[in-house]
């Protein structure tokens, strides 16, 4: 254990803190509020009812009006995203983080060609203003800002006395970053006719490939797990480096859904969250329940009752820091091994149809089943997979859970012997 800490586990929580990681990770999160709105249109445009019914047919007929508003937001998240890495990478280097989003967004644009129609002008294609411009929006926000930063340590900057404004002082600070950035990038892809997107797709489609398989998915799950035993936030380590790639399929699954066509990808974030981090990472509803049913111990009972709410909406802190969880070896082996399992029975589950996948960011407080019928659009399938996946956890935190409760059991009936034992030595005074 020490020396997975040293050498995996302490590495890898510097790594999730590094400033581009950790600008990238905070600029997708920012996007969220505008991600989850625009999904719940995606279940207005396509209800989850018969097809024969009247409100299946009137969503049709309107899906086009419907879906403006999904368009306007989650259908072009990357737009979103680039402001937000620009302005947090901009804020971590004490930059004007306003000009560090608006720079990042010029730059993104600009890796987009606009396409010439008859009596309508010039149009973006928004395809790449997605999520399938992902990762293209990471390089030119920290390139953006990078370039903004070296004029700035270097003094190549236009400065402006101090009577004026401050805010008009940091636009001009901003003006010779913004040109090079612009000049350069229409350098590539006007002058050029480098199609960036393309090279982007190419050197990171291995990547797309392979975390849609078992190994992909299996994978993070084990070193969230992993870290939390060691009482890290797993899912901050590991979410800073593969939340964009989930964010890319989540982005992809609702763009074939509202085109009518086959879904095509297993493992989103909400793939995890609905499925596999049950009542949070570890899938810890199940021990919540245990404890609620089987608890001897006074503390666990106690512990049961107080955390079961917080659980029943994804909120474990409690559970991992309260039993507690973390470098506890009669738990770890579960809190990481469960997780590991409903992983496997939900991938198959997926990609065999006997569920849909989720294309539907539901928020993450939801109780599991119903965040897991939102996320796939109103699959009543979902809901029993994940009562499925909690009695799955709960059987097998069960016999570890009970050895642990005995521990406990058997410490508080030695401290109320000792307790005894003291006011039975006392003197009596009276």
């Amino acid at each position: 254990m020490d020396f997975l800490e040293k050498y995996l586990s302490i590495p890898m929580a510097k790594l999730s803190e590094q400033r581009h990681l950790r600008a990238i990770r905070d600029g997708v999160v920012s996007s969220l509020p505008f991600i989850i709105v625009g999904s719940m249109f995606l279940i207005v445009a396509f209800p989850p009812v018969p097809e024969s019914t009247a409100l299946y047919q009137w969503a049709q007929e309107h899906a086009f009006e419907i879906l403006i508003p999904y368009r306007m937001t989650m259908f072009i998240m990357s737009l979103y995203i680039t402001f937000g890495i620009g302005y947090n990478l901009a804020k971590s280097y004490k930059l004007d983080p306003l000009s560090g989003g608006q720079i990042a967004v010029a730059s993104f644009l600009l890796t987009l060609t606009p396409i010439a129609l008859d009596k309508v002008g010039f149009v973006l294609p928004m395809a790449n203003l997605g999520g399938h411009g992902l990762f293209m929006a990471m390089i030119v926000s920290i390139f953006s800002v990078e370039i903004m930063r070296f004029c700035k340590t270097r003094n190549i900057t236009i400065k402006m006395p101090e009577q004026v404004p401050p805010s008009v002082a940091r636009s001009f600070e901003a003006l010779i970053p913004v040109a090079f950035v612009v000049v350069f990038m229409t350098l590539i892809t006007v002058v050029l006719g480098i199609d960036l997107h393309s090279l982007v797709d190419q050197a990171v489609s291995p990547i797309v490939k392979a975390g849609d398989t078992l190994f992909g998915v299996l994978l993070p799950v084990f070193l969230i797990g992993f870290f939390w035993s060691f009482g890290i936030h797993g899912i901050s380590v590991i979410g800073a480096v593969a939340r964009p790639l989930w964010e890319k399929y989540l982005g992809a699954n609702a763009e074939a859904v509202a085109a009518g066509a086959p879904i095509p990808h297993v493992a989103p974030e909400t793939f995890f969250q609905w499925f596999v981090w049950i009542g949070g990472s570890g899938a810890t509803l199940g021990l919540v329940l245990a404890m609620l049913f089987f608890a001897k111990s006074s503390y666990l009972k106690a512990l049961g009752k107080t955390t079961l709410v917080p659980s029943i909406f994804n909120i474990n802190e409690p559970v991992i820091f309260g039993t507690p969880i973390v470098l506890n070896p009669m738990l770890i082996i579960p809190f990481i091994f469960i997780p590991l399992i409903t992983t496997t029975i939900a991938y198959f589950a997926t990609t065999l149809g006997f569920i849909s996948p989720t294309y539907v960011m539901a928020p993450w407080t939801l109780p599991a089943p119903i965040g897991a019928y939102l996320s796939t659009g109103g699959d009543w399938r979902a809901i029993v997979l994940v009562l499925v996946n909690i009695g799955i956890s709960f059987v097998i935190y069960i016999p570890f859970f009970k050895m642990y409760d005995q521990k406990l059991l058997d410490e508080e009936q030695a401290q109320a012997e000792e307790n005894k034992e003291t006011h039975s030595n006392e003197p009596n005074l009276a």
